[in-house]
């Protein structure tokens, strides 16, 4: 059996293994013992820090083009993390998570179907908190994806990784949980993939694994006939939230269309790993339909 703790870690081994090899064959690795449990919020007042502005009446004229206004702001620039639901990779508040070291996630955003956010760490004090927008223009998110990883820095400060050669971030075990380090941002319209596992002794003296990410362009290959486009890691966690990862393998030809949800027509289930709680799914493309275009 595998430890609650482990099944992190495997879940995104095991996605971007699935992409590395572009079968599900390859989906898999080790197990590390030291990531933590997850919880749900109960208390939103640690995901709300917008102030408490008294409510002062006005004309009817006035009120009107404010409410306009209101309604024509886009959604990205609009503070809502606190209606989504929030996990705690350590604990189950605010206090209880570690302080981020430089250039680590504090918070993750999953933009997949419904939004929620993975709490990683609490920034520093003295400095501004982890933003809770769920918009990538925040200047401190890195885009993976349907996933945002929040930084407390700026990611101006970051450089651009190069192609196959840098390392965009590296996950390892950190006491009860994970610990993401980004290092450089990859170009735009590019994915990351696993570019190599390094084993190295825990402060418990036991055997943990670090995992290194770098930047690929996206594949430009046309898929052949009876070949997969995209392949979907899902795993379900306690809190009946699905975690999933998408990996594209080629494109489909003209008049053809890749699912993009695991749940789309041309969409088959591969295999299911019970024990880890997760299932591989393997998107065909699909005749284009009007709607489509």
């Amino acid at each position: 059996m595998v430890e609650p703790r482990a099944i992190t870690v495997v879940f995104y081994v095991m996605a971007a293994l699935t992409w590395t090899a572009m079968s599900a064959e390859s989906v898999g690795g080790p197990a590390d013992p030291t990531v933590g449990n997850y919880f749900t919020s109960t208390d939103d007042r640690h995901h709300d820090r917008r102030p408490a502005n008294p409510v002062v009446e006005q004309p009817a004229q006035q009120q009107q083009p404010q409410s306009q206004q209101q309604q024509q702001e886009p959604r990205r620039f609009r503070h809502e993390a606190s209606a989504v639901k929030v996990l705690y990779q350590t604990g189950s508040s605010e206090e209880e998570l570690p302080v981020c070291e430089k250039w680590a996630v504090c918070s993750k955003v999953d933009m997949y179907q419904w939004p929620w956010v993975e709490r990683q760490c609490r920034c520093p004090s003295g400095g501004p908190p982890c933003s809770q927008m769920l918009s990538p223009a925040d200047g401190h998110t890195i885009t993976d994806k349907t996933r945002q990883f929040k930084l407390c820095e700026p990611i101006k400060m970051l450089p651009k990784c190069r192609y196959f050669r840098d390392m965009a971030w590296t996950l390892r075990s950190e006491g009860n949980g994970t610990l993401q380090i980004v290092h450089c941002h990859c170009p735009k319209g590019s994915v990351a993939y696993l570019l190599k596992r390094q084993a190295y002794q825990t402060e418990s003296k036991q055997i943990g694994y670090q995992y290194s990410f770098a930047c690929s362009p996206q594949s430009r290959i046309r898929c052949q006939r009876k070949e997969p486009c995209r392949l979907f890691t899902v795993r379900k966690r306690q809190v009946m939230v699905d975690e999933v990862n998408t990996n594209a393998l080629c494109q489909c030809p003209q008049q053809h269309a890749c699912p993009s949800h695991h749940t789309d027509v041309g969409v088959i289930q591969s295999k299911n790993y019970s024990e880890e709680n997760i299932r591989t799914y393997s998107g065909y493309c699909m005749p284009s339909t009007a709607d489509d275009h």
